[in-house]
């Protein structure tokens, strides 16, 4: 009996060293939610801003550009998956991959080729285990990004738009990360960065009672876009990359919890069942002495007769 009770008592020190490790993890996660939660609110009126006026710049003039026009059939399309580099963060990658799965099926079955571009070791791994191809990858900065980390995601993003497809180019640029919506709440979502719709920009502008401002352009329209084009594309980048952080730090937080809770309730669990050993090693020894001293009694009277 006293074998088990030390048995319980080693398991209660490890899983109280744990969840040590998971609170400590669940606080440090919790507070860079704060600063990840600012830098996508200082993000939003610049890439909101710079959306406008690639609208303004492509309704105002007849330009064919990558930036705003759609190739008649296209053929080829870029999807840039956000993932983590590091896991304990319950089910954030699989949902990124998960959607990125659904995107890859949906393009696939309107007859076009695929090129998947990754953000974090989680999803390179994905695909490495699997022998998939992969056109590019990064890695090192998922849970801080930097406005430069996007720039570098977004150089070979933009070349392979500007190319023909018959030179290894794509029609189309998606991206899948996962949206922040609050603390409780992160959405894996997949949106179409390139060619850009204006359709869907004028409606939602419509909807907010905004007006698209008009300009002169100089020395002209497709100039302007040319100019345009990477710092869109790097902004939307940028924007994901923030909100797939403070994502990060959420889905980290609320599964670090969870272990810390469940680390407690397991702790409760073996406490109970180590009490109920010592008690029973207690009255087991008892019984022991009461019975050894009732054989002593019955010895003392049976030499006495």
């Amino acid at each position: 009996m006293g074998a088990q009770l030390r048995v319980y008592k080693r398991r209660i020190q490890a899983v109280t060293a744990t969840k040590k490790i998971t609170k400590a993890m669940e606080m440090i996660a919790a507070s860079r939610i704060v600063k990840a939660q600012r830098k996508v609110a200082a993000s939003m009126p610049y890439a909101t801003e710079l959306t406008r006026a690639v609208t303004a710049v492509a309704t105002g003039s007849n330009t064919n550009h990558p930036l705003t026009t759609e190739a008649e059939s296209p053929a080829r399309a870029a999807v840039l998956l956000l993932t983590s580099d590091r896991g304990l963060a319950g089910g954030y990658s699989s949902n990124a991959i998960k959607a990125a799965e659904r995107l890859r099926e949906r393009l696939a079955a309107e007859g076009k080729e695929v090129d998947t571009y990754i953000v974090g070791r989680k999803g390179v791994a994905y695909y490495g285990f699997r022998e998939r191809k992969v056109s590019g990858s990064w890695t090192g900065f998922t849970d801080s990004p930097e406005y430069s980390d996007a720039k570098k995601i977004a150089e070979p993003l933009i070349a392979s738009i500007q190319k023909d497809t018959a030179e290894g180019g794509v029609d189309e640029l998606h991206i899948v990360f996962t949206e922040f919506v609050s603390m409780m709440t992160q959405n894996a979502v997949d949106g179409r960065m390139l060619p850009l719709s204006l359709d869907k920009v004028e409606e939602e502008s419509t909807e907010k009672g905004e007006i698209l401002p008009l300009f002169d352009f100089e020395p002209s329209a497709e100039d302007v876009l040319d100019a345009l084009l990477p710092r869109y594309v790097e902004s939307r980048i940028y924007n994901a990359l923030l909100q797939a952080a403070a994502s990060e730090h959420a889905a980290r937080r609320r599964a670090m919890k969870s272990a810390t809770d469940n680390a407690g309730d397991l702790i409760k669990s073996l406490s109970r069942l180590a009490n109920a050993a010592r008690q029973a090693e207690i009255t087991q020894e008892i019984s022991e002495i009461v019975g050894g001293a009732g054989a002593l009694a019955d010895a003392s009277a049976g030499s006495d007769k």
